[in-house]
């Protein structure tokens, strides 16, 4: 029973990393980058609307400034990759670095903040968990429109080609720095605007609310594709990943509910979510490997040779 009456908080918080996941998507599997930045910004989003929120701004400014906050982060660790030419992931780690800073100051130089008692202006709440999964099922269906219209136009086609071939992309007259920037700084736009809506579902934001984040985003990310191909196989389109990517963010925190629930040390909570991630990205090679023709026809020689003797 404890364990059913976890599962609609688990949801909700799932959906939110699902959104934050959206934005993982965009860096590590359309423009092919790792990009650490996220642990930092999506702790900048839940400053920034709980800071806000308490100097008496109204939730939907609090949220659209976390978000270009976010898109700012990003847009940094671009210029970073881009114009100093250093590499993404090392950009990405030093914009994470300056950002714990500046997320500092933007708290007061205080670790936690938490909304007024009493705040009704919330959009999610862990009070009321039904409006919650309502409320954040209604911002990811939002954006997963959003992208899918988005990655359809010229820009954002041209985004996805130059995080498939760099090479062909600039080739074609395609501007793949300038790509980049953009696709980093959408990317942790979607991140802080889940910071955002965390912060308001546990009511406060913490220092250290995103380290790790991009762990969970890579794991709702293959989880999701995981479950979408073993679902739909070939007909997987992009809707249909975008959509998996949020549902891997909910299957991912129903996994810990459970890992919770079974009262294992919290403290290997890391642990745990490191191998998930490795059991989920696993699968996929190996089921290559298992469909590889070089092992169909090593089996079919041992078969052939254990039928001639």
């Amino acid at each position: 029973m404890n364990l059913l009456g976890s599962m609609p908080g688990a949801i909700a918080q799932g959906i939110i990393w699902g959104i934050m996941a959206l934005g993982v998507y965009i860096t590590f599997r359309i423009l092919d980058i790792a990009d650490l930045t996220v642990d930092g910004s999506f702790t900048t989003g839940g400053a920034v609307t709980v800071m806000l929120k308490i100097a008496g701004f109204p939730m939907w400014s609090c949220l659209l400034i976390a978000v270009l906050a976010g898109l700012a982060a990003g847009a940094v660790t671009g210029l970073l990759h881009t114009k100093l030419g250093i590499p993404a992931i090392l950009s990405g780690i030093l914009t994470q670095l300056a950002l714990y800073s500046i997320n500092l100051r933007i708290m007061g130089m205080s670790a936690n903040k938490s909304f007024n008692f009493g705040e009704t202006d919330l959009y999610v709440t862990l009070g009321n968990i039904p409006m919650a999964i309502l409320v954040t099922a209604i911002f990811a269906i939002a954006i997963i429109l959003l992208l899918y219209w988005y990655f359809g136009t010229e820009q954002g086609s041209a985004l996805r080609a130059t995080g498939s071939n760099h090479s062909m992309s600039s080739a074609q007259g395609i501007n793949i720095n300038n790509m980049k920037i953009i696709g980093l700084a959408l990317s942790n736009a979607l991140v802080a605007l889940s910071g955002g809506l965390m912060s308001q579902f546990q009511g406060y934001v913490d220092i250290n609310m995103g380290r790790g984040a991009i762990v969970i985003g890579l794991a709702a990310v293959i989880i999701g594709e995981v479950i979408g191909l073993a679902l739909l196989g070939k007909h997987l389109n992009f809707w249909g990943k975008l959509t998996f990517v949020v549902l891997g963010g909910v299957v991912y925190y129903i996994v810990i509910s459970i890992v919770l629930w079974l009262k294992l040390d919290s403290n290997d909570l890391k642990l745990f979510t490191a191998v998930i991630v490795a059991l989920f990205l696993a699968v996929p090679y190996l089921k290559g490997q298992k469909k590889s023709s070089f092992k169909l026809a090593k089996k079919r020689g041992e078969k052939l040779d254990a039928e001639n003797k």
